[in-house]
């Protein structure tokens, strides 16, 4: 009997095993197509344009600043860690011929940082065409506060890039037509801003801590573009896809054991790498259908509507106020 008998023989004798496990398999190409979305393919050139990213030290952000490298862009890479840093802009200026890469020292867990960043930016750069907010972290512990005694996640991912952009704005105004595009998550959708305790100190739930701290980014984004319209500089808030990169490894030092599990099993397999969840940014960054978009939210190189809370300009305006205060720009 021939090797395509005999398995036909055991699909017969387990034909019930067989169509569980071939529907599972179907299932499992479908999502994790589903998953690695739409490939942005636009071609515009950024020559003679600026860009700042921050945390382009690895994932999302270290492959947009390729990208943005091919198409001529300067792009400086606004990093805490500089020797990291340093070894992605050498390994840019390898695969890019004539690549112009910049690192500069940012840590958005520190105000301070913050404000010696943007004087070092607003001195000695001639303009600025496009702000990146990639930076991010998630699932920190309780008890990890940034410099200025916020809450970790709520003061990287939010304030520390409310606080840059804010410094940033009169050379982005100098530069339009410019733009300013944050780096959200379908988290979002189930975040609440809790100005009853937005620091975290009554009670401390990670996930909600990370999710407020998304919605934040959106809400931020929306509001930010209707404080500059008129000015050339637009706004844009996105998804980029669940992608596999380092913001997890407060969660993956947790949960020490199961980390190399879920890895294999599921990060793995199911979740884009850092130049797949790069479409999004980049198409918000330079597509130019989106010239006289501003204060919109992004999905798959697609505009999507926001969850519900993130369309309540009332908190919006709330959050702006508050943040300010938190950031010391009041």
């Amino acid at each position: 009997m021939s090797v395509f008998g005999v398995i036909q023989d055991v699909i017969n004798e387990n034909k019930f095993t067989f169509y569980i496990f071939f529907g599972f398999f179907i299932g499992f190409i479908a999502l994790r197509q589903y998953l690695y979305g739409t490939r942005y393919t636009g071609a515009a050139r950024l020559d003679n344009k600026t860009v700042i990213i921050t945390g382009a030290s690895s994932g999302i952000g270290k492959e947009v600043a390729k990208n943005l490298a091919k198409r001529g862009a300067k792009v400086i890479l606004a990093c805490r860690d500089l020797k990291k840093t340093n070894k992605v802009a050498d390994e840019i200026k390898r695969q890019i011929r004539d690549a112009k890469i910049g690192v500069k020292h940012l840590d958005l867990a520190s105000f301070k940082s913050v404000r010696k960043f943007a004087k070092d930016i607003n001195q000695n750069e001639e303009r600025l065409d496009i702000l990146i907010n990639n930076a991010g972290v998630f699932y920190c512990p309780g008890d990890l506060r940034t410099e200025d005694g916020f809450e970790m996640q709520f003061g990287v991912n939010h304030l520390g890039h409310f606080l840059l952009t804010n410094l940033l704005l009169d050379l982005l105004k100098k530069s339009a037509p410019s733009r300013v595009v944050t780096v959200s998550s379908n988290a979002h959708e189930k975040g609440r801003i809790h100005f009853d305790d937005i620091n975290s100190e009554k009670k401390y739930e990670p996930r909600a801590c990370y999710d407020q701290s998304k919605l934040a980014n959106v809400l931020f984004s929306r509001e930010l573009s209707k404080r500059l319209k008129g000015t050339g500089v637009t706004t844009y808030s996105l998804h980029p896809g669940v992608v596999r990169t380092n913001i997890s490894k407060y969660l993956r030092q947790q949960h020490f054991f199961s980390g190399p599990i879920i890895d294999l099993f599921l990060v793995l397999p199911l979740f884009k790498d850092g130049e797949q969840g790069t479409s999004t940014v980049i198409y918000c960054a330079v597509d130019e259908s989106l010239k006289k978009e501003s204060g919109n939210y992004y999905r798959e190189c697609s505009e999507t509507m926001p969850g519900k809370q993130a369309l309540d300009d009332g908190v919006a305006k709330k959050l702006w106020e508050l943040s300010e205060k938190m950031v010391g720009l009041t």
